[in-house]
């Protein structure tokens, strides 16, 4: 997915330019209404084997671990295997059971994103993380 012409996504990478991350307070922190917010959050991390790959339809996400670095599995939306029940348009999600994904390893501070196109299973590493994650309106 090209998202050079999103101008909500170029509006989520300057905010990461131009803010602390780390000193905003938990919690969801709207920028542009339902186009662009960025929640806050402290989680647990899981082993590969708890990680879930999930996808969205509405949003894409920008994920930047913010007080270590944070590992993904990652694979081609189209590739994803064993849907967990029906996509919930609520929640903008649908999980997979699919545990055959390439692992990526993100430094602390760096973005990382994915689009409508990516499963990904976020959270994968040991002990707890302080994160970012910015939903970005699909234009």
């Amino acid at each position: 997915m090209d998202l050079t012409g999103n101008k909500y996504y170029k509006a989520a990478l300057k905010f990461i330019a131009e803010n602390d991350l780390s000193a905003m307070e938990n919690g969801k922190h709207i920028l542009d209404g339902d186009n662009l917010f960025v929640n806050i959050v402290d989680s647990k991390l899981k082993t590969p084997q708890e990680a879930r790959l999930e996808v969205h339809n509405v949003y894409i996400d920008i994920q930047v671990p913010l007080s270590k670095a944070e590992s993904f599995g990652v694979k081609p939306r189209s590739e994803a295997k064993g849907p967990e029940g029906d996509f919930n348009t609520e929640k903008d999600i649908l999980f997979y059971t699919d545990k055959d994904w390439q692992t990526i390893t993100v430094d602390k501070g760096q973005p990382i994103t994915f689009d409508p196109d990516t499963a990904h299973a976020p959270l994968i590493g040991e002990g707890e993380i302080h994160k970012a994650i910015f939903k970005v309106k699909v234009a």
